[in-house]
């Protein structure tokens, strides 16, 4: 997958955001293995933007190890500052499984009750009504009934 290529105020722009960021992935002394690259993958999937830690001491190394993961996991060298890499690539949509057997949820109803008193300004209260419950017509909250069944389909 090739590095996707930002302009300088899109870098800029995440190098910013990545500044209060702390390394999620650290690369030891034994270079990229396969589950560095498999942790990087996951941490950009689930932030987007991530810090990788390198504890090796050589700057060719590590410039080289930021190019080849942004080429592997399709992501844009953002930063190489110190032992600190930048990737970022954009987080993948979520997909939401389709619930057609929910009910619905509960729902918000504004109750407004004059005062015994006249003048006084009316009682205004937010209530929430549950996918079991009923508001009656002086504004309570009550249980809903179970649905009645007719006699003759009880009968037969």
């Amino acid at each position: 997958m090739p590095a996707i290529q930002l302009t300088v105020a899109e870098r800029k722009a995440h190098r910013a955001e990545a500044h209060h960021l702390d390394p999620v992935v650290m690369v030891g002394n034994d270079g990229l293995t396969p589950a560095v690259k498999k942790e990087a993958d996951h941490a950009l999937n689930a932030h987007g933007l991530i810090k990788i830690r390198v504890l090796g001491d050589d700057r060719e190394q590590r410039e080289a190890m930021l190019q080849e993961l942004a080429e592997e996991l399709g992501a844009a060298p953002i930063q190489h500052i110190g032992k600190l890499l930048v990737l970022w690539r954009p987080k993948p949509a979520k997909e939401k499984p389709a619930a057609e057997d929910r009910k619905p949820g509960p729902r918000e109803f504004k109750v407004i009750k004059n005062s015994s008193r006249g003048g006084q300004r009316p009682e205004v209260k937010n209530v929430r009504v549950l996918g079991n419950q009923r508001l009656t017509s002086g504004g309570k909250v009550k249980k809903s009934k179970p649905k009645q069944k007719s006699v003759k389909k009880r009968a037969g």
